[in-house]
């Protein structure tokens, strides 16, 4: 990866839409050129998705939730089980694998509190390996999104 395909991506986690025909003035390569790098970085893995950031509010799903999960046993079964039940939850909008005092970390939307409690009853309550869990109600948005420095990374190497 070069500063070309750093500036190329940092454009596009501003906006997936952007065309080769508007990246080349910002990176100073032809829309052809821009074309082709764009397929390298998606083939090689270095894009691994393009999405649509939505206004929860507008699409009925006004609460978000950051919730701390611990299980009870951490044998890889057991985490992978966990894991595979939270992928399949379309209320979990991210779910995070981490070190601390919780085994996950899980940004989850819902309608209302009502249909958090649901939640809670299908993915914790109901399943014996969650040792407890902790829920912080989402006030403001303030930031959102996935986006990564590449730029700085890019110069960096030799």
């Amino acid at each position: 990866m070069d500063r070309f395909d750093a500036l190329i991506l940092e454009a596009i986690q501003r906006d997936a839409r952007v065309t080769a025909e508007a990246l080349s003035p910002l990176v100073g390569l032809s829309a052809d050129a821009c074309r082709k790098r764009l397929a390298r970085l998606r083939s090689s893995g270095y894009i691994e998705k393009e999405i649509a950031v939505l206004n929860p509010q507008k699409v009925g799903r006004g609460i978000t939730f950051i919730v701390e999960v611990s299980l009870e046993n951490e044998r890889i079964a057991d985490i992978d089980r966990f894991k595979a039940r939270i992928e399949s939850a379309p209320e979990v909008m991210q779910c995070y694998y981490v070190t601390g005092s919780a085994d996950f970390i899980l940004i989850v939307s819902a309608k209302d509190m009502a249909d958090y409690e649901a939640f809670t009853r299908r993915y914790f309550f109901a399943e014996e390996n969650v040792k407890r869990f902790r829920s912080s109600a989402v006030m403001e948005r303030v930031k959102t999104g996935f986006f990564v420095p590449v730029v700085e990374a890019a110069e960096e190497k030799p």
